[in-house]
């Protein structure tokens, strides 16, 4: 291809997003990935998007809820140039409510939702029976329901990413360590908060190891629950998510062990709708935590024309429509407005 506008080191869904968006702006882009589209932790199944609760309001939580409320025209974009599906549908989510003290919380939440999600969306309380076959045990036979939740199948929403870059004249180079050209942009995952911890000489972020597993069950297009501190996706391939550990010591980053079994029993005994679902795919992968447990997003210190966008965590496939806007904001017309202060670089030095 001509000269590239900007280079874009890793394909996850960080790394992706900054090149769709890029290219949709009219760069010319190159992706460099070691192997393939969402190799590392963007290889998840479990591919829930959901907002943190509506209360306690700042930078993060209302960046989150932008890149929500961005999530089904950014999503339809992307099908429609790259003309492969994503799993993507925004259906809410279910969350049990354990006594009479977390109802009134859920209840003033709701209260709350009103306005910080801007009549956007809502937080309300249900009762059990209107969730349907695939309700959660709740102890109290309420349930918090959330409409700005979605659901997403991660895997094919970057090989979906990565045609839909190429559909926009780009280049995905897969099994590739460069060539290097013009802005570059450092979206690398775990091993990419250890390169610049080494060239800063301290630890900005570290790698959090998740194990999840895909059952077979055709749930239909439901909410997704959250439930005994787990996520249960519903997918639209007739399969069920669940997950996940959180692991910050661990020796293979690739296996799973029985802290897998324990959450597949644990989704089990949340959702008896599960009961009996074989599980037929078991996944370890490391998401990249940055000191600040907020993305990373911004310059690389001490080097012109690098820049970083990392430290997704738990959250980043939600995050990735407006990551993707911030930062070809920043790349391409040298714009930081829309990064909040706290995720910045510099937060994490």
């Amino acid at each position: 291809m001509a000269t590239v506008d900007v280079t874009v080191m890793g394909a996850g869904i960080f790394g992706l997003a900054c090149a769709y968006t890029c290219a949709r702006r009219g760069a010319r882009v190159r992706v460099v990935e070691w192997s393939h589209p969402g190799a590392g932790a963007s290889g998840t199944p479990v591919g829930a998007l959901s907002p943190h609760v509506p209360e306690g309001w700042n930078d993060k939580k209302a960046f989150q809820f932008d890149s929500l409320v961005m999530g089904p025209e950014f999503w339809a974009g992307v099908e429609a140039v790259s003309g492969r599906a994503t799993g993507y549908a925004r259906l809410g989510r279910y969350q049990p409510i354990a006594d009479g003290a977390a109802l009134d919380r859920a209840r003033a939440r709701g209260i709350e939702a009103r306005t910080l999600w801007q009549g956007l969306a809502e937080w309300r309380v249900v009762e059990v029976a209107e969730a349907g076959d695939f309700a959660p045990v709740s102890p109290t036979g309420h349930l918090i329901h959330d409409t700005l939740s979605a659901r997403i199948a991660p895997r094919a929403a970057c090989l979906a990413l990565a045609e839909a870059v190429r559909a926009l004249g780009g280049e995905v180079s897969c099994g590739a360590e460069g060539p290097v050209e013009g802005q570059v942009i450092w979206a690398t995952g775990y091993p990419g908060l250890a390169a610049l911890s080494a060239e800063l000489g301290h630890a900005v972020g570290s790698g959090v190891k998740g194990q999840a597993a895909i059952l077979a069950h055709d749930a239909g297009a439901v909410p997704q629950l959250y439930a005994e501190g787990l996520l249960i996706v519903p997918h639209h391939d007739g399969t069920v998510a669940v997950g996940s550990t959180s692991e910050r010591a661990f020796d293979d980053p690739w296996s799973t062990d029985p802290r897998l079994d324990d959450v597949i029993a644990r989704a089990r005994a949340a959702c008896p709708a599960l009961q009996g679902a074989e599980v037929i795919e078991r996944w370890a992968g490391v998401r990249p935590r940055a000191r600040t447990i907020a993305p990373m997003l911004g310059p690389w210190p001490g080097r012109a024309g690098h820049f970083v966008a990392n430290g997704g965590f738990k959250i980043g496939i939600g995050l990735a429509p407006k990551v993707g806007a911030v930062m070809a904001d920043l790349v391409l017309d040298g714009r930081e407005d829309g990064i909040p202060a706290g995720f910045r670089v510099e937060a994490s030095l």
